[in-house]
């Protein structure tokens, strides 16, 4: 019976878990199930006293922060390494969307498909129909991997002087502030015609977006 009881305890656990019941709910429903296992004579009533004493802090935020959040964060911080200046620019650089859901473990797919398809602006496309457009017939893709190992110089120059590299840079630090489709869409275009011109322009993602905007000053 004391094995039966561990596995009952443990399924109740589990189904705790998967139904994402509340923290005071839960501690509630395994304080009220220690007891009556106790009064069964299954488990000795004194196990409510240490079980107590850990949910007790979970259930208080002061405490919790305090007596749990506070020392694991200390031992994190000493074993994880410092974040970066690009990292931190990338965390500050916005919030998620609907992937947060994702991850919270239930997707509201309602949510999804009721989200604006998105276009490209008159501009974008005049970018794409245009500039892209001549970037791709400029690029050879056997001259780039076999003889040059390099875009060639005519290329590099057409490339920076239509800002290819500063798509999503701010119109006042001298970029074009395309929104993310239409570098996606002018990835997408640059692969299919040519592939080393497409890892080339995606490069300039990997860059911090003020380095970028002095390279456009130069």
């Amino acid at each position: 019976m004391m094995i039966l009881s561990i596995l009952a305890t443990v399924v109740l656990l589990g189904a705790l878990f998967y139904h994402r019941v509340s923290l005071f709910i839960s501690s509630l429903i395994l304080l009220a199930w220690t007891a009556v296992l106790g009064v069964a004579g299954l488990w000795s009533a004194w196990v409510l006293v240490p079980l107590a004493i850990i949910l007790i802090p979970f259930n208080f935020a002061p405490m919790r922060k305090s007596m749990i959040s506070a020392p694991v964060f200390r031992g994190f911080r000493k074993v994880m390494p410092p974040m970066s200046r690009t990292e931190k620019e990338a965390i500050d650089a916005g919030t998620t969307w609907w992937e947060g859901d994702l991850f919270q473990g239930k997707p509201d797919w309602k949510k999804l498909h009721n989200y604006p398809q998105p276009r490209l602006t008159t501009e974008e496309q005049a970018f794409l129909d245009g500039p892209v457009e001549e970037a791709c017939r400029m690029a050879n893709d056997f001259q780039i991997t076999h003889e040059l190992a390099d875009l060639p110089p005519e290329l590099w120059a057409y490339l920076k002087e239509h800002r290819f590299f500063a798509m999503i840079i701010k119109k006042e630090y001298g970029g074009l502030e395309f929104l993310g489709l239409c570098p996606v869409s002018r990835a997408a275009k640059t692969l299919r015609r040519e592939r080393d011109p497409g890892d080339y322009r995606r490069r300039a993602e990997l860059i911090r977006p003020g380095r970028a905007a002095a390279t456009l000053r130069h």
